[in-house]
C-alpha cells in the first residue's frame, strides 16, 4: 500500500543508471522506453519506480504505473504533472498514443479520441488541436464542392516521379490537395519540401498544396514510418493515420478519393498502401493507385535520387527531379561538403572527430551548428542563382552581399560570436549560386561556363578592409579568397579538382586527407600567414609536400600534434577541400 505522500521527481535518462531503471520498469508493464525530452517518476522508500511518465516535445509518452500502485490514482497526478510540465515549455495542446484500456484515464483529465486503431487510440486536449488544423484546411478550401481528391507525399525530395503522380491525378480530379507531411527527420526540411512542392505545382490550375500537421503521416501518428519496419506496431499506426484522415482531414476538403503511387520496392509503403485499399473505402474514400514513372528501366524514386547525391552525382540527381528541385539539390551538396570536410579525420590542426586542432574556441558540434545555420542561405542563393539563369541576367554583387551578411549574422548567432566558416560560405555561397545559374542554361553543368559565372559575380565585389586574410595579402602580395574567386578558382579546376578524382580512384578512404595537403602545399594560406607569420607558412607548404609524398595516417596524426603546438591552422586549405568536393559532386 502507498500513501499520497510521494513526490514527482525528474529522472535524467542522460544517466545510465536512470535509464537502466526506466527500462526495467516499463518492461515491466509490457513496454518499451522510447525518446523522450524528460521523463519523470514516483519511487517507493527502496528507491523502487512505481510510477513514471515521459514527454517528447507535447506527447505524454511511456507512461505505466506499478501494479501494486494502481489504486492510489498516481496515474492522474502524474498525467497532470507532464501536462504542466508541457505548459511551461509553450505547448498549449498536449497528446498521448496509448492503448484504448486507458482511455477512460485520459478522459478523465480532459483529453478526447481524435483516432482509433483496434491496438491504440490517439487522444489529446488543449485549445489548438485537430479543429484548429480541420480549420486551416476549411479555409483553405474556400468554396471548392465536395468530390475533391488528395494526395499525402513527405517528398524528400519532390522528384518527376511525384510531378507524374499529381499529373494523373489532376486530369481526373476537379480539385487535388497535395498535403505535404510535416516532419523534419527527412534529409530536406519540411520547410524545403514545401516550398519545392509548391513550386512544383504551380502550373497545375486545380492543385492546392496543403500545409502539413502533426494529422497526416507525422512522426507524432506514424512514428515507425521512419524505423522502416513492418511490425503490428506498424499497423496500428497506419490505422490510425488513416483514421484520422478519414475522420478529420477527408470531411474538411470535402476529399472523396486519395491518389497513391504503386510501390514496387520499398516494403513499408506498400503495406501501407495495402491498409489503405481496405480501410478507406469502408469510410466512402476510393483510392486510386497510380503506377510509378520509369526511367531508364526503373522506377523514379527519392530513395532512387538520393542515393545519386549520397554517391556524390549531381548529374544522376539532377536527371530525376524537376527543375524547380535543382536549387535545393545544389545547396545540400554544399553542405555536405563541407560537413564532408569537418569530418575528414585526423587532419593537422584543424576540427575533426578526434579533437580540436589548433582551436580553443571551435570543436566539432559547433561546427556542425554552423553548418546547419548557414545551410538555408546557401538555398536562398541557390534560389537566387537559378531565378537569374531563368531571364539570363547575372546576379546581383549587392543582392548576393545582402544574403552572405544574413547568414554570416545567422552563423555567429548559432556558435556565440565565432567566426566558423566566413571563408568558405564566401566560396561556397559563389559557387552555389553560380552552379544554380548554370543548370538553367545548360543540361549538364560545364567547367567553363561555372567559372565563367564565378568570375563574373567575384568580378563585382571589393577587397574587405581589416580582414586578417586582406592583411595577409597586402603584406606580403598573396593571392587571398577574393582573387581566387576572381580568377575562377584556377588552380582548384587545374590541379585539385583533376588530383582529387584520381585520389578517389586510388583509395577514396584517404582521398580528402591527401587532397588537403595538396592544397597546403600550394595555397598561400592566410589563416597560417596571420598565425604563425610568412616565413613559416612557407614551411608549412614543405612539410605537407613531404607528408604528401609519403602519406601515412600515423604521420597526419603527427603533423596535428606538431600544429597544435605551434599553433597552425590552415583553415584556408580547408576551404578549398571543400569547394573541390562541392565542384566534385556538382560536375559528376
Amino acid at each position: 500500500m502507498y500513501d499520497n505522500n510521494f513526490e514527482i521527481c525528474d529522472m535524467p535518462l542522460s544517466l545510465k543508471s536512470n535509464r537502466t531503471r526506466v527500462e526495467r520498469f516499463l518492461a515491466d508493464s509490457g513496454l518499451r522506453l522510447e525518446d523522450v525530452d524528460y521523463y519523470a517518476a514516483v519511487t517507493d522508500d527502496d528507491g523502487n519506480i512505481i510510477a513514471g511518465g515521459g514527454l517528447q516535445g507535447n506527447v505524454i509518452k511511456c507512461i505505466a504505473v506499478g501494479e501494486a500502485a494502481r489504486e492510489t490514482g498516481l496515474s492522474n497526478k502524474l498525467i497532470s504533472h507532464l501536462i504542466g510540465m508541457a505548459t511551461q515549455h509553450g505547448h498549449h495542446t498536449i497528446k498521448v498514443y496509448t492503448k484504448p484500456d486507458n482511455r477512460n484515464v485520459f478522459e478523465s483529465m480532459g483529453f478526447k479520441v481524435i483516432a482509433a486503431a483496434p491496438k491504440a487510440i490517439l487522444m489529446e486536449n488543449g485549445v489548438k488541436g485537430i479543429g484548429a488544423y480541420t480549420d486551416y484546411l476549411l479555409h483553405s478550401r474556400g468554396d471548392r464542392p465536395d468530390g475533391a481528391a488528395a494526395i499525402v507525399m513527405n517528398a524528400n525530395p519532390f522528384t518527376l516521379g511525384h510531378r507524374y503522380l499529381v499529373a494523373q491525378a489532376a486530369q481526373q480530379a476537379s480539385t487535388l490537395y497535395v498535403i505535404v507531411v510535416r516532419e523534419d527527420r527527412s534529409i530536406f526540411s519540411y520547410a524545403e519540401r514545401l516550398a519545392m512542392i509548391q513550386a512544383g505545382c504551380e502550373d497545375f490550375d486545380n492543385v492546392v498544396v496543403i500545409e502539413g500537421s502533426d494529422y497526416a503521416i507525422s512522426e507524432l501518428t506514424f512514428p515507425t514510418y521512419f524505423l522502416k519496419q513492418v511490425t503490428d506496431a506498424t499497423d496500428t499506426h497506419i490505422t490510425l493515420d488513416l483514421d484520422l484522415f478519414a475522420r478529420h482531414i477527408a470531411p474538411a476538403l470535402g476529399v472523396t478519393t486519395r491518389y497513391v503511387g504503386s510501390e514496387p520496392t520499398d516494403q513499408l509503403t506498400a503495406r501501407y498502401n495495402e491498409l489503405m485499399q481496405q480501410q478507406l473505402p469502408q469510410h466512402g474514400i476510393q483510392v486510386n493507385t497510380v503506377e510509378r514513372l520509369v526511367l531508364d528501366g526503373q522506377p523514379v524514386s527519392a530513395s532512387r535520387m538520393r542515393q545519386a547525391l549520397e554517391g556524390g552525382s549531381f548529374i544522376q540527381a539532377d536527371a530525376l527531379v524537376p527543375q524547380t528541385t535543382v536549387p535545393y539539390l545544389i545547396a545540400h551538396l554544399a553542405s555536405d561538403a563541407l560537413r564532408a570536410e569537418l569530418n575528414t579525420t585526423p587532419k593537422p590542426g584543424l576540427v575533426d572527430r578526434h579533437d580540436n586542432g589548433a582551436h580553443r574556441d571551435m570543436d566539432l558540434g559547433l561546427m556542425s551548428r554552423s553548418i546547419q545555420a548557414l545551410h538555408p542561405y546557401f538555398v536562398q542563393l541557390a534560389l537566387y542563382g537559378y531565378s537569374c539563369g531563368e531571364i539570363f541576367e547575372v546576379p546581383d554583387a549587392q543582392r548576393v552581399r545582402h544574403i552572405g551578411l544574413e547568414a554570416e549574422q545567422a552563423m555567429l548567432k548559432a556558435t556565440g560570436g565565432v567566426n566558423t566558416h566566413r571563408g568558405a560560405l564566401f566560396a561556397m555561397g559563389l559557387t552555389t549560386l553560380a552552379a544554380a545559374w548554370c543548370t538553367v542554361r545548360d543540361t549538364v553543368v560545364g567547367s567553363k561556363q561555372l567559372r565563367e559565372l564565378i568570375i563574373q559575380v567575384a568580378g563585382q565585389f571589393a577587397p574587405t578592409a581589416g580582414t586578417h586574410g586582406n592583411e595577409a595579402v597586402n603584406a606580403h602580395r598573396v593571392t587571398g579568397a577574393l582573387d581566387l574567386a576572381k580568377g575562377g578558382y584556377e588552380q582548384l579546376f587545374s590541379t585539385w579538382l583533376p588530383a582529387y578524382r584520381a585520389l578517389l580512384a586510388d583509395d577514396a578512404s584517404t582521398a580528402r586527407h591527401r587532397l588537403l595537403l595538396l592544397i597546403m602545399s600550394q595555397l598561400d594560406d592566410t589563416n597560417v600567414i596571420h598565425r604563425v607569420g610568412f616565413d613559416q607558412a612557407q614551411q608549412v607548404k614543405s612539410e605537407a609536400r613531404a607528408l604528401l609524398d609519403d602519406y601515412s595516417t600515423a604521420g597526419m596524426e603527427a603533423m596535428n600534434r606538431d600544429f597544435i603546438a605551434r599553433n597552425i591552422s590552415p583553415g584556408g586549405s580547408a576551404d578549398m577541400v571543400a569547394l573541390t568536393v562541392f565542384i566534385h559532386a556538382i560536375l559528376n
